[in-house]
């Protein structure tokens, strides 16, 4: 995995590596702030388009855009047997398309599609401004993933859903995130790992992730690669509002 962040490794020469005893949350994330480009870098990136595709098993594939908006907007597309899908949240409401079950009309997300979209509606990450988020860090040491030493910090939100991220202890970005949830009173734990960073305005983003239940294998898991992500791109509030109701109203 270290052959990924190569291009960053110029970035990680602004401090002397110190002993894993020494490290606590908040020193770990600002070192992931600095590495992924810095603050100000960070925070002057108000809109995101990741375009790529998605290959789940036995080779299903699917086109798929993300649109990202601050504070916390969010749409994706997916595409198939020319047909698009769409989940999306504005900041209040989840909702949803789905042709290929026959359905053209908005619907609202279901429970856990909200637990997922949500994740993906927090432009930054957890990690970033967790204080102000309501999410709670903590350093866990040290563990090997894929070969390569990690930190690990543990992150809690306030719905109570817990993630593990785990930064190389080189570049000192995410290799892998395992989460923890519970959905309809039953636990669900999800292992993903995240790679081929770039450069976009400043700022290194995973272009690839692979995601799937705790313990499965590769071939079993769904993979997303992106072959563009841009930043700062015109994105109307109304790309993440439901149909026929207004960005942060109540559908009846």
């Amino acid at each position: 995995m270290r052959t990924v962040f190569s291009k960053v490794a110029a970035l990680a020469l602004w401090t002397v590596p110190v002993c894993a005893a020494g490290q606590t949350a908040d020193s770990l994330i600002a070192k992931y702030l600095q590495a992924s480009g810095g603050a100000e870098r960070i925070h002057a990136i108000q809109t995101l388009r990741r375009t790529g595709k998605f290959i789940g098993g036995g080779g299903f594939e699917a086109a798929i855009v993300q649109e990202n908006k601050r504070p916390n907007s969010v749409r994706e597309e997916f595409s198939i047997q020319g047909m698009t899908g769409i989940n999306a949240y504005d900041g209040a409401n989840g909702w949803k398309i789905e042709p290929w079950e026959g359905k053209r009309d908005a619907e609202a997300l279901g429970e856990d599609e909200m637990h997922s979209i949500l994740d993906d509606a927090d432009f930054d990450g957890p990690l970033v401004n967790y204080q102000a988020k309501g999410n709670h860090v903590e350093y866990q040491g040290v563990e090997q993933i894929e070969g390569s030493d990690a930190y690990k910090l543990k992150v809690t939100r306030p719905n109570g859903d817990v993630s593990f991220y785990y930064l190389d202890t080189e570049y000192y970005l995410p290799i892998r995130i395992d989460t923890q949830r519970m959905i309809r009173g039953a636990p669900q734990e999800t292992e993903t790992s995240l790679g081929d960073y770039k450069q976009v305005a400043g700022v290194y983003l995973p272009f690839s992730y692979e995601s799937g239940p705790k313990g499965s294998s590769s071939a079993d898991r769904g993979k997303v690669t992106y072959d563009k992500i841009e930043a700062n791109v015109p994105l109307d509030d109304q790309r993440f509002a439901r149909p026929g109701m207004p960005k942060g109203g109540s559908h009846p």
